[in-house]
């Protein structure tokens, strides 16, 4: 049966708040969660973006919940940083912790004034990086000169069980690739076909870890209310990954999307008032091969969804087996 969990957008909601929202959501029944890490959100009206790390602190310790983030080492964290991050998250809470690693976002990575480099070369340096931090996580003492430069890096503070690295992915290649190095993969809302695609590709490529799909939602009380939540809160999901991966500001979502029709959204978000149809489209999600389902609603108002999905889908939801 897919495991069930809450994802914490910190783009959309204050921390506190985002805080307070994944207490409730232990309390209603989700089983994890996991969180973004950005430095902007994506549309200014979504108006957040918390320090994951800081809050990741916060959401440990006042849950039981396993905990994951998905991140992007080599431009605006180095990954040495990462792993020393890593590392006391998970020393001062054993097997709740994972990350997953990305070749990052022009949005949150051209702060530092670096060049934005191209795909092919953010694929290799995430590689890189990933070698790093693994070393590092083993105890090692560590310096390389390559697309990431390290000098004599070590982390003194160490858990006796090194967190998981999972890599986040969306298409086929990278699902492929990523088999070699992570210990699971994490991917986001695409049409069946293409998600049967990736989780398939990763498997035959030798990935034995826990696939996790992130699946963005909106749910309220009637359905022309859930398709407004949808528009004014994840726009940005109608610009496709290898456009959204390059746009550097939130008001380059806004010139992206200011065209799009309010039906457009249905693709990216599932939207509905039923709690019943999105039990129906979670359980063809399952179905598909994921191990983990990380319920994103795209609304910033998360106490309505938390309670009503914790009371009505997720007790039929348990049953599921993919």
């Amino acid at each position: 049966m897919p495991l069930v969990g809450f994802h914490a957008s910190h783009e959309q909601i204050h921390p506190r708040a985002l805080l307070t929202a994944v207490q409730r959501a232990e309390e209603a029944g989700f089983q994890a969660a996991m969180c973004s890490d950005h430095f902007a959100p994506w549309l200014p009206e979504q108006g957040h973006s918390g320090f994951a790390w800081s809050w990741l602190a916060a959401a440990l310790e006042t849950t039981e919940l396993e905990f994951g983030v998905v991140t992007a080492p080599g431009q605006r964290y180095h990954p040495a940083i990462i792993a020393q991050a890593m590392a006391t998250l998970a020393a001062m809470y054993p097997g709740r912790f994972w990350a997953a690693l990305g070749s990052g976002e022009a949005m949150n990575e051209h702060i530092t004034g670096d060049a934005w480099p191209e795909k092919p070369v953010r694929d290799a340096r995430l590689v890189e990086c990933v070698d790093v931090i693994r070393r590092l996580l083993a105890g090692e003492d560590v310096s390389t000169d390559g697309l990431v430069t390290v000098d004599r890096a070590r982390i003194w503070s160490l858990p006796e069980e090194p967190p998981a690295i999972f890599a986040a992915a969306v298409s086929v290649e990278k699902a492929t690739s990523a088999a070699a190095w992570a210990d699971g993969l994490i991917t986001v809302a695409q049409p069946p076909e293409q998600l049967r695609s990736v989780v398939d590709a990763y498997r035959e490529a030798g990935g034995s870890g826990p696939v996790c799909l992130q699946v963005h939602l909106s749910y309220a009380t009637t359905d022309d209310e859930a398709l407004a939540i949808a528009n004014a809160q994840w726009r940005n999901g109608l610009v496709p990954p290898l456009r959204s991966w390059d746009l550097d500001d939130p008001s380059d979502f806004v010139a992206e999307t200011a065209d799009a029709s309010p039906d457009a959204i249905r693709g990216p978000v599932f939207v509905s008032a039923d709690p019943g149809a999105h039990l129906a489209h979670l359980e063809s999600l399952a179905s598909i091969g994921f191990d983990r389902l990380y319920l994103h609603h795209v609304g910033q108002e998360q106490e309505r969804f938390i309670d009503a999905f914790g009371s009505t889908v997720l007790p039929q939801l348990a049953g599921v087996r993919a």
